[in-house]
């Protein structure tokens, strides 16, 4: 599986890898860290013999897409393993799903996630993953102390591979 996520301003970016240290520490669910994910947004997850293939059309995304701005405003859970924080889905994050959906799309033995398409997304921020019942109550717990809303800048589109993360290929903007 290979993802094409929006990676964050430093500042934001700081600030959300801090939550996901604080779940990893309190929890004691250290999947996150232990593969060394970043915080990102996932815009499409696609399935691929390889990303090398993916590269040649996300490359089409050079000169389309621009930084934008996206506010962080609350945090929840997909059922049963997956702890979040969540932006309000506005116009910028709208195109820019678009935008990598129609780059991606055609391309020959590629399947993109039915939950990463435009219009049936919902964007979202791993903060913790894999984690049990009790570690969801805790990651909670975490969160009420610590989280409030941001604003954050999406300043670079990647390209990267999953279990373990590894980049394949990225466009700052």
């Amino acid at each position: 599986m290979y993802l094409i996520s929006a990676y964050f301003d430093r500042h934001a970016q700081k600030v959300l890898n801090r939550y996901i240290r604080e779940i990893a520490e309190e929890t004691g669910n250290t999947f996150m860290t232990d593969h060394q994910v970043p915080a990102h947004l996932t815009i499409s997850s696609v399935e691929a013999r390889g990303g090398e293939l993916l590269i040649p059309y996300v490359e089409l995304l050079r000169n389309r897409v621009k930084s934008g701005k996206i506010q962080i405003v609350s945090a929840g859970m997909l059922f049963p393993y997956v702890f979040y924080v969540t932006p309000l889905l506005n116009a910028y994050l709208q195109d820019l799903s678009k935008k990598i959906y129609d780059c991606v799309k055609d391309i020959p033995e590629v399947s993109i996630s039915r939950f990463y398409r435009p219009m049936q997304w919902l964007p979202h921020i791993t903060m913790g993953k894999k984690l049990t019942k009790e570690q969801m109550k805790i990651a909670f717990e975490v969160m009420q102390k610590q989280f409030a809303p941001l604003e954050a800048t999406v300043t670079q589109i990647g390209l990267a591979k999953v279990n373990p993360h590894k980049d394949l290929w990225t466009l700052d903007l």
